[in-house]
């Protein structure tokens, strides 16, 4: 049990957002991520032969989502441009943002002006720590387009980071 609840506090927050991500509602969301931990716990002994553990409980929110979705006659073709991301920065949350360095606020407002699909690519590369095959195989699109999309979010937060340090100097 207490695995479970290490697991739980670990990526909960995670795959919740990601599933809001899809079904833009935090009550679904929160019952999808809490239904796929809970479908891991029950299938615990079959996980080993789970090579990634992170992108398999990704796929299933997702695949989760899609059902949810399809249930409740709102069913679209799956769109990363329709994606809505929240980064939780490893900075804190955002009144330790504005209570922290300024620097900081500057890095966490141009991840927040990212396009939508670069802003998902983003999340799941630094925020949820996923490898550029992981992302493609669940996004169903190209390592050259995650690469792509992590280049233009580095560019512009470079940008922005250039910009604040002129501007104070």
């Amino acid at each position: 049990m207490a695995a479970y609840k290490k697991l739980f506090h670990c990526l909960f927050p995670s795959i919740q957002n990601f599933a809001f991500s899809i079904v833009k509602s935090r009550q679904l969301a929160e019952e999808i991520a809490s239904d796929v931990l809970m479908e891991v716990w029950v299938r615990r002994l079959k996980l080993m032969e789970v090579a990634n553990l992170r992108l398999y409980l990704f796929t299933s929110a997702k695949n989760a989502s899609l059902k949810k979705l399809k249930q409740e006659n709102r069913f679209s073709p799956f769109s990363l441009d329709e994606l809505q991301v929240e980064f939780i920065s490893d900075y804190g949350n955002p009144e330790e943002i504005l209570n922290g360095s300024e620097l900081e606020k500057k890095v966490q407002e141009a991840i927040n002006e990212l396009p939508t699909r670069c802003k998902i690519i983003y999340k799941l590369a630094k925020e949820d720590k996923l490898r550029y095959s992981e992302i493609a195989e669940l996004l169903e699109i190209s390592v050259k387009t995650i690469d792509n999309q992590l280049v233009i979010a580095n560019k512009k937060i470079i940008s922005a980071i250039k910009y604040f340090v002129r501007k104070k100097s």
